[in-house]
């Protein structure tokens, strides 16, 4: 298997060829570089990769969902590209595995790390802007985000359930929601369960990465028993 096959095998469906120098330095984390004379980092390629990232993120929302507001646009923008969505993604390309990292990082498992992973997905996206162009890049980034994008819309995990809660608990008079959470699992790879109280009843669990996210998914649980009651 060579370095990245997954997401070797995507960029070859798509036609797109990334220069192999490049490629590679994608890979390189600045902990590694370090380590070895303090050659190049992916860092200048990750600037680069969250700069065309967002822009052809951004484009495809305004495009095809007109009849959101600007804030809702925001929240679901950031919804994908978030660190922990980009850290998914790389997850589905194998991409950790292949990241080369200084020995540090290799005893605390960077391979594995949200910051890491969601870092290299960008700089990943920087390679392939710089080696085959603006459109090349763009079709990566619609192929590979655009059904996340659909998900997070269709679903609606980029509302803040949160606050439509509290506001639906003011409404009949209760008090403000009560979240619990726990933790399990290592910390490079801490999974949270939260649980949302409402009026004194259980109302929705949500599990996730991050306790916001956990308790974002245990409000939206909570909201749509409340708003069928």
């Amino acid at each position: 298997m060579t370095r990245a096959s997954r997401l070797q095998n995507r960029l070859r469906e798509l036609g797109v060829e990334v220069d192999a120098q490049l490629f590679e330095l994608s890979f390189t984390h600045r902990s590694y570089a370090y380590e070895h004379g303090g050659i190049q980092s992916n860092e200048r390629l990750e600037f680069l990769g969250d700069a065309v990232l967002q822009i052809v993120v951004t484009e495809h929302i305004y495009r095809t969902y007109p009849d959101l507001s600007e804030g809702q646009l925001a929240k679901l923008r950031a919804s994908v590209v978030s660190s922990v969505a980009l850290a998914e993604v790389a997850k589905t390309l194998d991409l950790g595995q292949h990241i080369l990292l200084g020995k540090g990082e290799l005893a605390t498992h960077g391979t594995e790390k949200t910051s890491i992973l969601a870092d290299t997905m960008e700089a990943v996206i920087g390679a392939i802007h710089l080696s085959a162009g603006a459109d090349a890049s763009a079709l990566f980034v619609h192929r590979t985000f655009d059904p996340l994008i659909a998900a997070s819309e269709a679903t609606g995990d980029y509302a803040d359930h949160k606050t439509v809660l509290q506001e639906m608990c003011a409404a009949r008079g209760w008090g403000l929601p009560r979240y619990e959470v726990t933790g399990a699992g290592p910390d490079h790879q801490r999974v949270f369960t939260a649980s949302v109280i409402v009026d004194g009843k259980s109302m929705g669990e949500g599990t996730a990465p991050s306790k916001k996210r956990a308790e974002q998914i245990a409000a939206r649980l909570a909201v749509r028993e409340l708003a069928g009651a």
